[in-house]
């Protein structure tokens, strides 16, 4: 329909409810037709009238029909009962929460330091050829897990194998900080 059928379909509708006609009255009297073709005319009058007759049947019922409906269809919410999981130790929940991920295996490197070479500089590199590290003698190692750092150590040697005596444990604050 075109916005001036609208418009007057709005102004007769209004006109019809304060002169108290009843949903039946207003329908009946609308004409549906408009600029439309004869098809979507029976579809919009069949339509009308389908509305009409639920408009109908809540002011007869007061509109409690779909609000009684409603109501018989609730039920009551069944939840787990919890007390059990409750009374169990702090530490028993603890362990049972992280059980599933104990599994999971990461990726652990330890730092002496880093470099940039060129590629003719890596090349050139031969047995017993030194590489410069950012690093100064004695300064911690650094610890990553997954690529993230963790910690920081001293190189150790035990049972002619390197290890990593943890010094520092970087700080919940740091490692947010290093995401950033």
């Amino acid at each position: 329909m075109a916005q001036d059928d609208q418009d007057d379909m709005a102004a007769q509708w209004a006109a019809q409810l304060d002169g108290s006609g009843g949903a039946d009255d207003l329908l009946a009297d609308v004409d549906l037709s408009g600029d439309a073709s004869a098809s979507a005319g029976g579809e919009d009058e069949s339509l009308a009238s389908e509305w009409a007759e639920s408009l109908a049947n809540d002011e007869k019922n007061g509109g409690t029909d779909r609000l009684t409906s409603f109501a018989e269809q609730a039920t009551d919410a069944q939840f787990k009962d919890m007390t059990e999981a409750a009374r169990q130790p702090h530490d028993q929940k603890l362990k049972r929460e992280l059980d599933f991920i104990l599994d999971i295996p990461l990726d652990v490197s330890a730092e002496l330091g880093r470099t940039r070479l060129l590629i003719n500089e890596l090349l050139q590199l031969g047995q017993g050829s030194v590489v410069e590290l950012n690093k100064l003698a004695g300064e911690p190692l650094e610890v990553f897990v997954n690529g993230k750092l963790v910690a920081r150590g001293e190189a150790v040697v035990i049972n002619e194998k390197f290890g990593v005596r943890l010094t520092d444990i970087i700080s919940p604050i740091e490692r947010v900080k290093q995401l950033g």
